[in-house]
């Protein structure tokens, strides 16, 4: 992740520091009887991708991470298809990626995609310490934590079995091995997403059909907060009404800010675009961070586990939770 185009105004002052789930202004209690997420379980999904260390292209690590994911996919009841594909990196070298596809109820005809990236940053090229620029990215918020919700929503949504629709959980490839800052290559914003690029055009079911997607980006960094994204808001408004509506309906309005910011490209750009399936893309925006808009630990050496917040991982786990329920 990423680049961020045009930002537009906000209403609000937002800090780096830790956002906490407002238990006065924001108890309103959910309709329906929602299954629970649980941040502990998507903390601990978490910090077993990382224990594998850097999830770089054409790494070992990256190879166990795919069998670790598929494989708890699988331990839930899952079906689970690999994607293969080589692709090229902007200065042409070839990468084996790995989409996985895992599919609840396959057979039904009335779906949802939920996806995330599970690749990590092969350079650290937002770092302060410019010896760091090369080095290779741990993930655990940009890449781990939206796989890790993902598995979780799947532990939670087969163990209830309760659910009349189809989710499909994609783990995209190749997200995050965009030109990096130090490069003399330009940016045209294509050398990012790859894997999803790749999906979009040659989906894994032909035909394939979703009602709707929510992509997960960063989705456990600390004082992370939410806002409606410029693509998201383009081409789904609609979902993105109701996933923000769900989120103060719940109580984690503090988290989903009722505000837009710019353009961000991700891999809902190619899900909209090319797929055509109306997709939202649930991404971080810290306004007053000097290093990055996207949180202090964006592609530097400091994204590991000590930064990955529970309550964020709980509010963004819960709030899907609350929309996928709610359309059954």
């Amino acid at each position: 992740m990423k680049k961020i185009y045009l930002i537009i105004a906000l209403l609000a002052i937002i800090g780096c520091g830790s956002t906490k789930k407002n238990t006065t202004a924001e108890t309103s209690k959910p309709q329906l009887q929602l299954p629970v997420f649980s941040a502990d379980s998507a903390y601990a999904f978490c910090a077993a991708q990382c224990s594998f260390g850097p999830r770089t292209m054409n790494s070992e690590a990256h190879d166990l991470c795919e069998e670790w994911i598929a494989g708890k996919f699988q331990q839930y009841g899952l079906e689970v298809v690999r994607q293969k594909a080589t692709l090229k990196l902007f200065d042409g070298t070839p990468v084996n990626a790995t989409n996985i596809i895992a599919s609840y109820k396959p057979q039904l005809d009335n779906r949802i995609l939920l996806c995330a990236h599970w690749d990590t940053r092969p350079w650290a090229d937002n770092d302060p310490d410019s010896a760091n620029w090369r080095k290779p990215v741990l993930g655990a918020n940009d890449g781990a934590s939206g796989v890790a919700v993902l598995i979780e929503l799947a532990r939670l949504i087969t163990a209830s079995d309760s659910l009349n629709i189809g989710i499909d959980f994609i783990c995209f490839d190749a997200e995050d091995s965009g030109i990096p800052q130090w490069s003399d290559h330009y940016d045209e914003g294509n050398s990012w997403a790859l894997g999803s690029q790749y999906w979009a055009l040659n989906p894994h079911k032909q035909d394939y059909k979703a009602r709707f997607g929510i992509l997960l980006d960063m989705v456990g960094g600390q004082g992370a907060k939410f806002y409606k994204e410029g693509f998201s808001v383009d081409y789904a408004s609609a979902v993105v009404d109701k996933i923000w509506s769900a989120a103060h309906g719940i109580g984690y309005g503090s988290y989903f800010q009722m505000a837009p910011v710019g353009y961000i490209t991700d891999d809902h750009v190619a899900i909209n675009q090319d797929a055509h399936i109306p997709t939202v893309d649930i991404v971080p925006y810290i306004a007053d961070c000097p290093s990055s808009s996207f949180g202090p630990t964006w592609h530097t050496v400091f994204d590991d586990m000590n930064h990955i917040d529970r309550n964020t991982l709980e509010a963004v786990g819960q709030t899907v939770v609350a929309v996928v329920y709610g359309e059954d």
